[in-house]
C-alpha cells in the first residue's frame, strides 16, 4: 500500500546530509521526492570512498537519497530557472539548505515563491539560522557539536578535554526535526489551505535535543552553581572478562537486582547506594563498584544473571556484529536491495512503522540525472527542447 505521504510532491534542493536525509524520510513515507542535482552531481556522491567503478555512488549518498528521483540541471542557466519555476508550481514542499541569500539570487526566495504559491511549504535548513553574528559562518557538523554542548558533554573525566561524537549527529538529528516539521505543516495546510515557511537551524535543533538531561543543571534559573552536573560521571560501558556490556540501575528494584546478580550480599547493605538520590550523588562510586564485579565474569554470564534479575542490560555490539544480532534479525530492521552500478546493498527500514499506510524503502538511490528526461516531459517539454538543453549543458541525462 502507498505510504502516508503518497501524493505529496517534494522538491529537494538540498545537499550534503541534513537536507537529503530529511527528504529521504519523506520518500520512505510515500512522497514523490525530486532531487535537484548540479550537472556534476551531489557532492556526497564522491564523499569519502566511492563504491562503484565510475565514482557515481558513495555509501553516504545511497543512505541519504534512496527512493528519490534525480533531475540534474544548471539552476543558474535561463533554461534551468524556467524548469524550476514550472516545478515549484506543482510542488507541495520545497526544501533547501543553501547559504543565506543564495535562493534569492536564483529567483527562488521564500517571500516571492510563497506570494505566488500560497499553499507551498518552504523549508530552510541552516547551520545557525538567519540572524546573529555567526550567520555568515561556514558550518559543518563539528562546528555545531562545539557550539551546542555536545563536545563538552563527551569530555574526558580526568582531563576534562572536550571530545567530538564520531558521527554526524547534528546533521542527522536536524533531519529528523525537519521531517517532523514538514508533516506538521502538511497537516496544518489541510485545515487552513495555507502553506508555511519552516526554518530549522542545526544549532537550535541540537540545543533542544540536548536539553532534557544534558542541561539539567541549567534548567532552574539562579540555581546553576548549586546543581550537580549529571554528566560528570563515568559512562555505562563495563568491561567483562571477554567483552563489554552496558547495564542500568536507576530504580530501587534495578539496583537490588544487580546486587543479587553480583552474588555479594554485602553490596545491598552499602548506604551510599541504598536510595535513588544516594545512587545519584554517589554515581561515580556506584559505577566503579559495578565495574569491579562485572569484570570478574564473561559477557554471556552477566547478561544471563542481569536478565534473570530484571536489570536493563545489553551487549555492546561492534558495528560488524549489528547485522547479525538476534534482535535486529527478529525485527527485520535491515533490508537488502539491488543498487544499480553497485550491487547488493543494505539499508535500515523506516523506523516508524505504519499499520495501514505502510512506509517502505522506495527503491535505490538515483543516478545523476536518471529521471531528467521523464521529469521534463512531465513539465510539457518535448524531446527536441530537452535535447537542446542537454546540448547546452543546462540539463544532464544519465546514460
Amino acid at each position: 500500500m502507498p505510504g502516508p505521504l503518497s501524493g505529496v510532491r517534494v522538491l529537494d534542493l538540498t545537499g550534503v546530509v541534513s537536507g537529503p536525509f530529511a527528504t529521504m524520510f519523506l520518500a520512505d513515507q510515500g512522497a514523490d521526492v525530486l532531487k535537484i542535482e548540479p550537472i556534476g552531481g551531489d557532492i556526497t556522491r564522491r564523499s569519502r570512498a566511492t563504491i562503484d567503478k565510475d565514482g557515481e555512488f558513495s555509501a553516504l549518498f545511497i543512505s541519504s537519497n534512496r527512493g528519490k528521483r534525480s533531475l540534474s540541471i544548471d539552476v543558474k542557466s535561463a533554461a534551468g530557472r524556467e524548469v524550476l519555476a514550472r516545478l515549484v508550481a506543482q510542488t507541495d514542499v520545497l526544501v533547501q539548505n543553501f547559504r543565506p541569500g543564495t535562493m534569492e539570487r536564483l529567483g527562488l526566495g521564500v517571500d516571492e515563491l510563497r506570494q505566488r504559491h500560497p499553499r507551498l511549504i518552504y523549508v530552510s535548513i541552516s547551520g545557525v539560522g538567519d540572524t546573529g553574528p555567526y550567520v555568515k559562518k561556514r558550518v559543518y557538523d563539528p562546528i555545531i557539536q562545539g557550539l551546542s554542548g555536545f563536545a563538552d558533554i563527551q569530555s574526558q573525566p580526568v582531563t576534562n578535554r572536550p571530545q567530538m561524537i564520531r558521527t554526524i549527529v547534528c546533521d542527522k538529528t536536524t533531519a529528523v526535526f525537519t521531517a517532523q516539521a514538514v508533516a506538521a505543516a502538511l497537516y496544518a495546510r489541510e485545515k487552513t489551505g495555507q502553506g508555511d515557511h519552516i526554518q530549522v537551524a542545526m544549532l537550535d535543533a541540537m540545543i533542544s535535543y540536548l536539553w532534557p538531561e544534558g542541561m539539567m543543571q541549567y534548567t532552574v534559573v539562579g540555581a546553576e552553581a548549586t546543581a550537580a552536573d549529571p554528566n560528570d560521571r563515568p559512562d555505562l560501558v563495563f568491561k567483562t572478562s571477554d567483552g563489554y556490556i552496558t547495564a542500568g540501575t536507576i530504580s530501587d528494584s534495578e539496583w537490588q537486582g544487580f546486587c543479587r546478580a553480583s552474588g555479594d550480599p554485602e553490596l545491598a547493605k552499602d548506604p551510599r547506594f541504598a536510595t535513588p538520590s544516594a545512587r545519584s550523588v554517589n554515581a561515580t562510586a556506584r559505577i566503579n563498584k559495578m565495574a569491579e564485579y562485572i569484570g570478574l565474569h564473561t559477557t554471556a554470564e552477566w547478561l544471563e544473571r542481569l536478565d534473570a534479575a530484571d536489570v536493563p542490560c545489553a551487549p555492546i555490539l561492534r558495528r560488524g556484529e549489528i547485522i547479525h544480532n538476534e534482535q535486529v534479525i527478529a525485527r527485520q530492521i535491515i533490508a537488502e536491495f539491488d543498487q544499480p552500478k553497485v550491487g547488493r546493498v543494505r539499508q535500515p527500514k523506516p523506523a516508524a512503522r505504519f499499520e495501514i499506510n505502510e512506509a517502505a524503502i522506495g527503491g535505490p538511490a538515483p543516478r545523476v540525472g536518471e529521471h531528467s528526461r521523464d521529469v521534463l516531459r512531465e513539465l510539457g517539454y518535448d524531446d527536441s527542447a530537452i535535447d537542446k538543453m542537454i546540448a547546452e549543458r543546462s540539463v544532464r541525462v544519465a546514460v
